[in-house]
């Protein structure tokens, strides 16, 4: 399916909100639009991350997103993207609207001379690690990841 994609804006926040809040049912946290709400609001507010949409031609619906978030890296003293989320619509899955994504932020990393676009994903998503190998990523087999919680 031919979808357009774009850079969201401001004006989006509602439908983004609608669709983020399906992201997080996804990734098994109950609903919630109004926080999902406000939580995009803040990153356009501060401009803390840059959101892709894809869109039905000539409709305003959104039928998928991904968030990119830059960081820096002091070695190669250089800005990459975090590719923090993706994700389509149910009804809209396997027709290329993950892939338009992508290449949406692949497009924008190189607008912004970024050295590269890093991601996760969980060990049993292998539809989502063929869709990323198909496009160039490499699973990183040198660095382990660690997290500490602040939250305890």
């Amino acid at each position: 399916m031919k979808c357009d994609t774009r850079q969201a804006t401001i004006d989006d926040l509602d439908s983004l909100a609608e669709i983020f809040s399906l992201y997080r049912v996804f990734y098994k946290q109950k609903p919630d639009i109004d926080s999902a709400k406000s939580f995009l609001f803040e990153r356009f507010e501060h401009r803390e991350s840059v959101i892709l949409i894809a869109t039905v031609p000539d409709q305003n619906k959104i039928i998928g997103f991904t968030q990119l978030y830059p960081v820096f890296s002091s070695i190669s003293m250089e800005r990459s993207l975090i590719l923090n989320d993706l994700y389509v619509e149910e009804g809209y899955r396997k027709m290329g609207i993950a892939q338009s994504l992508i290449e949406a932020a692949k497009t924008f990393g190189k607008q912004i001379k970024a050295k590269g676009l890093e991601l996760s994903t969980a060990s049993d998503n292998k539809s989502a690690q063929r869709l990323y190998e198909r496009n160039g990523f490499e699973r990183d087999n040198e660095f382990y990841h660690y997290f500490l919680s602040l939250k305890k």
